[in-house]
């Protein structure tokens, strides 16, 4: 009989806030000098007392309202105990029996609580002096804290789960969630079972990015598997991730939340989410902007992209930004809407790929060089050779072109005379067009663009052709 994995999730994401969540010290995440944006009550000076951050509650609120999840009218904030050096109170202010958001669902994933803490200072070691530093910049930075069901069953549905999360939180804009700065941190609980019931829990923790998650809970599954088959039992601990050795590692018998000693802080104020008017669900809801899976549905409904265009412009906010101006100026014109994400899609993230200039360059002008494009004034070869050189140097789409000289020829009085030569000089492809070989019109089509230098425009250079044949 085979093992079931079950998996749940818990996610932390540093909040975008001004001010951290229990004091005026800045939030800033990209502060490289470390111990400058401290003070009394982040350091946990006696006598400070903490301010809850009415801005980080928000954005919880938000992202409870956006996954359906429950909104709180009563919460509090509880202390959770246990020393280590990066905690410099001894205990965390975090939440415990009344988190702000109950329940919800992201990604076909269903959720416990989504709750509000602070975060904890960054332990850095120093090899050569074997010692420990302290950097408490990131000590009481906003820090939100997702918990899901443990209803996840693969490696690649965590991984889907976190990416999607990752999107909504930058969507809202409540936290840049950088896996690889620690803005968004992934702890995977792990167990496998041949019956229904649940198996021993292991925590993973330190995962990084999203391939990490992925891997870790493949090694971490198939770790388990082999214990039990061995005659062995797992044992409930936290282990951690180690990129290097691509492997878990135990590091410590795992917490019990009788473990922390958790009562509520008694410097805190209990909340009534309702008698705040931010807070109020209208206004909640009133607040969200389009939201992943909504902008999915339009864009292969309404603008009829298919799935994988879609999902890149979701993901990429860059590139999204330009579709939807480029489609705003251009929504008069017909099939605009799939051919701007053809080239931005394909093209334009080609060419960013390879390092050959970036989308910033040519967003200005993007929306007329497609106008060019659907309107037949320049050929979708021209297109490339004009958005090649607009993204490496900037510019007017129509400047270059007119400076190339990518503009098509459309003056049928012109092309009637280049068809007539064209006719002339290939007999044989003519008589078997004549014979019913349709494929041989595009011949004459290509003998019509290599005479013309590719300046024709190859639509009407083939109605001349047919006209005349």
């Amino acid at each position: 009989m085979s093992y079931t994995p079950t998996i749940g999730l818990e996610i932390h994401a540093e909040l975008k806030t001004r001010t951290k969540m229990f004091c005026e010290s800045r939030n800033d995440s990209d502060e490289q000098e470390p111990n400058v944006h401290i003070c009394p009550v982040c350091l946990a000076h006696p006598g400070t007392l903490p301010v809850i951050n009415k801005e980080a509650v928000h954005h919880v609120l938000r992202v409870g309202t956006a996954i359906g999840g429950a909104i709180a009218d009563y919460t509090e904030f509880d202390r959770k105990n246990y020393f280590y050096p990066d905690l410099p109170k001894g205990y965390q202010i975090s939440q415990y029996k009344y988190p702000l958001v109950s329940g919800g669902e992201l990604a076909g994933v269903t959720l416990t609580r989504i709750h509000l803490e602070e975060d904890t200072a960054r332990s850095m070691h120093d090899a050569k002096s074997s010692a420990t530093l302290i950097d408490y910049n990131r000590a009481g930075i906003p820090l939100m804290e997702l918990v899901t069901e443990p209803v996840v069953t693969s490696s690649e549905q965590a991984g889907r789960f976190a990416r999607e999360l990752q999107l909504l939180l930058r969507i809202l804009g409540v936290s840049d969630a950088h896996m690889e700065k620690g803005e968004m941190r992934v702890e995977a609980n792990i167990s496998v079972s041949k019956d229904k019931t649940f198996g021993t829990k292991v925590e993973v923790k330190n995962i990084n990015s999203f391939r990490a998650v992925e891997r870790a809970i493949e090694y971490e599954i198939k770790r388990q598997i082999e214990v039990l088959e061995e005659g062995g039992e797992v044992v409930q601990e936290t282990r951690g991730w180690d990129e290097a050795k691509q492997r878990t590692f135990s590091q410590r018998a795992k917490e019990g939340s009788a473990d922390y000693r958790y009562f509520p802080d008694p410097d805190l104020p209990k909340l009534t989410l309702s008698d705040v008017p931010e807070f109020a669900p209208d206004a909640l809801v009133a607040s969200l902007p389009e939201l992943p899976w909504e902008r999915r549905e339009r864009y292969q409904s309404d603008c009829g992209l298919d799935s994988e265009s879609a999902e890149m412009l979701v993901r990429e906010r860059r590139y999204s930004g330009v579709f939807e101006q480029s489609l705003n100026e251009l929504r008069t014109l017909d099939g605009s809407a799939k051919i701007i994400a053809n080239y931005l899609t394909s093209d334009v993230a080609g060419l960013e790929k390879a390092g050959k200039g970036t989308l910033e360059k040519v967003a200005p002008t993007f929306p007329e060089l497609i106008a060019m494009v659907i309107e037949g004034e320049i050929s979708s070869r021209g297109a490339k050779d004009i958005l090649a050189k607009l993204m490496a140097e900037g510019g007017s789409a129509r400047e270059v072109a007119e400076a190339e000289g990518l503009f098509q020829e459309s003056d049928e009085g012109a092309l009637g005379k280049m068809v007539d030569e064209v006719l002339a000089e290939n007999e044989s492809a003519v008589a078997e067009y004549k014979g019913g070989k349709e494929s041989a019109i595009q011949f004459l089509v290509g003998q019509g663009m290599k005479k013309n230098k590719g300046s024709a425009n190859p639509a009407l250079l083939q109605k001349l052709l047919k006209e005349k044949l």
